[in-house]
């Protein structure tokens, strides 16, 4: 033992001195932000409180569902009325009508009378089948109204474009009372329809302005063939339509020389 570690002799030694070492200050802990908070426990329940909790059962929604399906089934239903089809409006159709003309008024009018009548009939080959049974219904009309068959001329042309420049020609020739132009326009993908249709339509009524013989127009402009084959008697009414207008014409012409 060293000098500078002794002690006196008679003198107790003194007690050593224990280190003590100051409790070093915890860092603080950072907050991360989204870390879960430490949740708080929750005192124990006593031992009457867990009895209560025992007795008194929790309500599920199971049990809460037929109250709610009884008030919801009290609830009246609306009625839902059916969908009513709506009914099919027909196509509108030309029909003849009567004018009301005051008394003491001069009055013009034809009559479909085949008495002492030329008639041309000028008909399209194409769409023959259509054309066909027009020349048919025409034929019939004409004979019903007196014209005889030797006084009937027919002239085929290839189409409806050709219509016009036929009745034209047999207009031109001052022979016949009347012309009728018949034939079947129908629509297709192209403007070929308005094209021709528009255009027999018009020549018609040229041939019958310049040469002052009445032409009547017994076109159809149709959509289909089955439509075209639902107004086949257009025939007779272009017929009877040429042979009133050359009734007409007739007492203009009368009136005219008598003057």
């Amino acid at each position: 033992m060293s000098a500078t570690e002794g002690f006196w002799p008679g003198e107790p030694p003194a007690a050593e001195e224990e280190e003590v070492q100051e409790p070093q200050a915890e860092a603080p802990v950072e907050e991360r932000v989204g870390w879960p908070q430490p949740r708080e426990e929750e005192p124990e329940p006593s031992g009457a409180e867990s009895e209560a909790e025992e007795a008194e059962p929790e309500s599920s929604d199971a049990e809460l569902e037929p109250e709610t399906m009884v008030v919801a089934e009290a609830q009246p239903q609306p009625e839902v009325e059916p969908e009513l089809e709506e009914p099919e409006v027909p196509a509108a159709q030309h029909t003849p009508g009567e004018l009301d003309i005051p008394d003491g008024v001069a009055v013009l009018e034809g009559s479909p009378s085949g008495t002492d009548r030329t008639v041309g009939v000028v008909v399209a080959r194409f769409n023959g089948e259509i054309s066909n049974q027009l020349l048919e219904s025409a034929l019939r009309a004409l004979e019903a109204a007196g014209v005889s068959e030797e006084r009937i001329t027919v002239m085929p042309v290839p189409g409806a474009f050709e219509l016009p420049i036929g009745a034209m020609a047999l207009a031109k020739t001052r022979r016949y009372s009347c012309v009728i132009a018949l034939g079947c326009v129908v629509r297709g993908e192209t403007a070929h329809f308005e094209y021709v249709a528009g255009e027999a339509a018009s020549g018609l009524q040229l041939a019958g302005l310049e040469t002052g013989v009445p032409v009547a127009f017994g076109v159809l402009t149709v959509e289909t063939i089955g439509q075209a084959e639902a107004r086949i008697d257009r025939g007779a009414d272009a017929a009877r339509a040429a042979l009133e207008m050359a009734d007409l014409f007739s007492q203009v012409r009368e009136q005219a020389r008598s003057g």
